[in-house]
């Protein structure tokens, strides 16, 4: 699917990226012709691909022959494209993602909202979220009644409540920022992420299914992201529900209203849901097989490994 995106990375720096970006997790290939399993992980955090790694040598030193000029190479891509983020946007990607997003979802004619990182007990209890369930399980609790945010669908639901009373129907907020989780880290996981959460009020029940694909669609294509597909899942929070799947990664979760939820909210009229996690984004638009180098880190600089040498 072409639709002409501009990359949230520069034409110097994504070409940089492209030619050492890893594809799938690299695998540890049994036998001593092969890279040891520190060599791999060592090309791994400096992004090589799958091909580059998966080799086999006549012997120990020609292995680490191998392993030293692929290593080089990846070091001396990693400068360029930390030179290149200097130089210009000297913006990550994900901020350059966020900017992007804000931009398209603007000209869809919604409005961005800004709310507290700490939610209450209260708020997760009327989200479903008790403290011994599943979601409840991976909230970063702060005492016993404050949280870290795991999700931002409470605050905007009470924004959307109070914005009803001044608002005249359909109308759409969204809020982009970090939610927390006990995740297991991985490739597809982080315990700090960047959700995009936005939602419209009063869409007419007829036309909730072709609103709700609209605004995936705006989302997707500010975000250069093709080859998706909408699939039908189960979640805890939201009961069935369509989710947006890119390469069997899920980039987005989605819901209607009127839910079951809406009660506790004092939400009557009907709505439409989506929310995207950014950092996938970013992993479905550029290939990449970690997570971690798009996220906050301390490691990685716009999927550049900073522990170069």
């Amino acid at each position: 699917m072409s639709n002409g995106w501009r990359a949230p990375w520069s034409p110097a720096s994504r070409a940089t990226w492209r030619a050492r970006r890893a594809t799938a997790p690299l695998p540890v290939t049994p036998g001593s012709s092969a890279f040891t399993a520190t060599q791999l992980q060592r090309l791994y955090e400096l992004g090589a691909d799958a091909a580059a790694t998966d080799q086999s040598f006549a012997d120990a030193a020609a292995r680490d022959g191998a392993f030293r000029r692929l290593s080089t190479e990846l070091t001396s891509a990693g400068r360029a494209a930390l030179d290149a983020l200097r130089a210009g946007p000297r913006v990550p990607a994900l901020r350059r993602l966020e900017e992007s997003l804000r931009a398209a979802l603007a000209g869809a004619g919604l409005v961005e909202v800004v709310t507290p990182t700490i939610v209450s007990g209260d708020a997760l209890r009327k989200m479903g979220v008790e403290p011994h369930s599943e979601m409840g399980e991976q909230v970063f609790r702060l005492d016993s009644d404050r949280a870290l945010r795991p999700m931002l669908a409470p605050n905007l639901y009470t924004v959307m409540r109070r914005l009803s009373r001044t608002w005249k129907q359909p109308f759409g907020i969204y809020e982009m920022g970090s939610c927390f989780r006990r995740d297991t880290k991985g490739a597809r996981h982080l315990n700090e992420f960047t959700m995009l959460n936005l939602v419209e009020l009063g869409t007419p029940l007829a036309a909730r299914d072709d609103r709700l694909r609209e605004l995936a669609m705006v989302v997707l294509e500010a975000a250069g992201v093709g080859g998706y597909e909408f699939v039908l899942k189960s979640s805890e929070v939201y009961g069935d529900e369509l989710d947006v799947v890119v390469g069997g990664l899920e980039v987005c979760s989605t819901a209607l209203g009127p839910h079951p939820l809406d009660d506790a909210w004092a939400i009557t009229d009907p709505w439409v849901g989506l929310g995207f996690g950014l950092e996938r984004l970013l992993v479905a638009s550029g290939g990449l097989a970690g997570i971690e180098r798009v996220g906050r880190s301390l490691s990685y600089l716009d999927g550049v490994r900073l522990q170069l040498s």
